[in-house]
């Protein structure tokens, strides 16, 4: 019987054989279904820990009820299964009782009420004020790409746009070097402002500071260097084309290596920064999810939380009554 009481201590979870019937529903997904090793590799660990739980409840799984499925999927979250692990789990579940159901091995599927707990969001990861600093001032130094003044330049003036002015890696490399009926954004120089061409197809305009202008103008000097003929796009890379996505990453990743940063550094986290920073300075939710280009304040709120996070971390480094004494 699928489900029968185990006699024997329980194997390492991975070490345990499966019931030939989920083994069939195991086979059938790579076989028939041809699902990637990875998912089938997580599909027979969720229908082990299935197995498991209805040999513990002395439940057969084609006679486990839903309130069966709702008692193991928190003896899941018990066990320190994250949310999004069981919703996993649940859906190699549903899975198979579908199977099953096809089957006529089963008249119902008792998994399909039962929901996962809802997984909190993390927060974006942001810059301290003194990394995001470091970062933009170490473009600056004359030995940040020896032999390559070019490189350096464009490099300068990439992360003094995403940090100065939040904008988000499409929009940053989407930038022309002329506004036009085919342009998707352009940099207004005399007017300090970005032109962008954002999420959902809505343009905006957004503020470019002073440092920003500087790294645009040396850039703009040289970047004829690496520019191939008639291309539009404001930062090319070493092709002369228009510079990619991954290209962006890999160089502004080598930059913060080299700035000492003690964290991975991406694109979006000098838009994370440039929002939080921004808050924690003005304080203004609105005015920040204006210039983020957000459609929903909820989106811009989570800056609250980091903004709050730099709070605390102030409080428990200076405040006298932050720490209590491990003395009666």
């Amino acid at each position: 019987m699928v489900g029968a009481a185990a006699s024997t201590p329980p194997l390492p979870l991975a070490a345990t054989p499966l019931d030939p019937e989920l083994q069939r529903f195991l086979d059938h997904l790579r076989v028939e279904r041809r699902l990637a090793p990875r998912t089938v590799a997580m599909y027979g660990e969720a229908l082990r820990r299935l197995q498991r739980a209805a040999e513990a409840s002395k439940v057969d799984l084609r006679r486990a009820e839903p309130h069966h499925l709702r008692q193991w999927t928190a003896g899941l979250r018990v066990h320190g299964l994250a949310p999004r692990s069981i919703a996993l789990a649940l859906s190699a579940w549903r899975g198979l009782y579908r199977f099953w159901g096809r089957e006529g091995a089963v008249t119902s599927n008792p998994a399909v009420g039962v929901r996962a707990p809802k997984a909190t969001k993390p927060l974006p990861k942001a810059l301290s004020v003194e990394q995001a600093v470091a970062l933009a001032d170490h473009g600056s130094t004359p030995d940040a790409d020896i032999g390559r003044p070019d490189l350096h330049a464009r490099d300068q003036a990439i992360v003094e746009l995403l940090y100065g002015s939040g904008l988000r890696i499409g929009e940053l490399l989407g930038l022309d070097l002329a506004a036009s009926s085919g342009a998707a954004g352009w940099i207004d120089a005399a007017d300090a402002t970005a032109h962008v061409l954002g999420k959902g197809s809505k343009r905006r305009s957004v503020p470019v500071g002073a440092a920003a202008l500087e790294a645009l103008a040396a850039w703009l000097a040289v970047r004829h260097q690496l520019a191939a003929t008639g291309e539009p796009a404001l930062f090319v890379s070493q092709r002369g084309t228009r510079l990619t996505p991954n290209q962006l990453r890999l160089r502004l990743k080598t930059q913060a290596l080299k700035a000492g940063l003690p964290t991975h550094v991406h694109p979006h986290m000098l838009r994370h920064s440039y929002a939080s920073h921004l808050l924690q300075s003005s304080g203004d939710l609105r005015a920040v999810q204006e210039l983020l280009g957000h459609a929903n304040i909820a989106t811009t709120q989570v800056y609250t939380r980091l903004d709050f996070q730099h709070l605390a971390k102030a409080y428990d480094a200076a405040h006298p009554r932050a720490k209590r004494s491990a003395k009666p």
